[in-house]
């Protein structure tokens, strides 16, 4: 039987140089599958360990807000506590989708005592028909000094998904400190906010502690996926090396 070296012997079968070039092909796709998969085992357990720091923050004794620089890594979702005075003609609604449906969350600055920083405050959730100004007004905490307990939170910096802040509009659709704190003329703003936790307000609104504290953990598919795909290929290269055709 005669044999082409660079395409396919006589009766249709691969030559034994096609069979090299795609038994090559296919171990160096189960080296690349077996690396991705082992990557993503990695990624399962720094995603296990960060769920397992965030949580033992959110559940600790709150501290006090801190007053400088912190880390997203180190610093976000810990429980702090703030106390001070509300800045309640310098509100911000941001639009947000819930449990309770759609709405706006209202952020109100407070001046913290001490001459410590302004800190905006995420005050909790109002549906869209309560969010006129005298909804909000008629809700606001006492005009003295108040308490804060809450999550700190990174600032969201741009807007919502394909839909920037409009300061100019007093229009939100994320957390930005920086931009908030421009707009409403805020000077000395801690570059975080909180997120106030479920004690009730005045009124019933708004409502805190609707923080979501869940972390997409898909890894182990992945890794799995990609082994079995690691496996099948390796089978492949088996069964053309072998000549294993069906």
């Amino acid at each position: 039987m005669k044999t082409d070296e660079e395409g396919l012997q006589d009766g249709g079968q691969p030559s034994p140089r096609a069979r090299r070039v795609l038994t090559a092909l296919l171990l160096l796709l189960v080296a690349v599958f077996v690396g991705l998969g082992s990557w993503q085992v990695q990624r399962l357990f720094w995603k296990l360990d960060l769920i397992a720091r965030v949580d033992a923050r959110v559940h600790a004794d709150p501290v006090p807000a801190p007053a400088g620089p912190v880390d997203a890594a180190a610093d976000e979702y810990r429980h702090v506590i703030a106390i001070g005075l509300f800045e309640h003609d310098k509100t911000v609604l941001v639009q947000a989708v819930t449990e309770r449906g759609a709405g706006f969350w209202v952020v109100t600055p407070l001046r913290t005592d001490g001459g410590g920083p302004t800190i905006l405050i995420n005050r909790g959730f109002v549906p869209a028909d309560r969010s006129s100004e005298d909804a909000r007004l008629a809700s606001a905490l006492a005009a003295g000094p108040v308490t804060v307990t809450g999550l700190l939170r990174i600032t969201e910096p741009g807007g919502g998904f394909l839909r920037a802040n409009d300061p100019a509009g007093d229009r939100w659709f994320s957390r930005d400190v920086a931009a908030i704190a421009a707009a409403k003329g805020l000077r000395n703003v801690a570059p975080y906010f909180i997120d106030a936790d479920a004690t009730p307000n005045p009124g019933g609104l708004p409502v805190g502690g609707l923080t979501v504290v869940t972390f997409r953990n898909s890894h182990l598919v992945y890794a799995l996926t990609w082994y079995a795909l690691a496996l099948m290929s390796a089978v492949a290269a088996y069964s053309v090396h072998r000549r294993r055709f069906v």
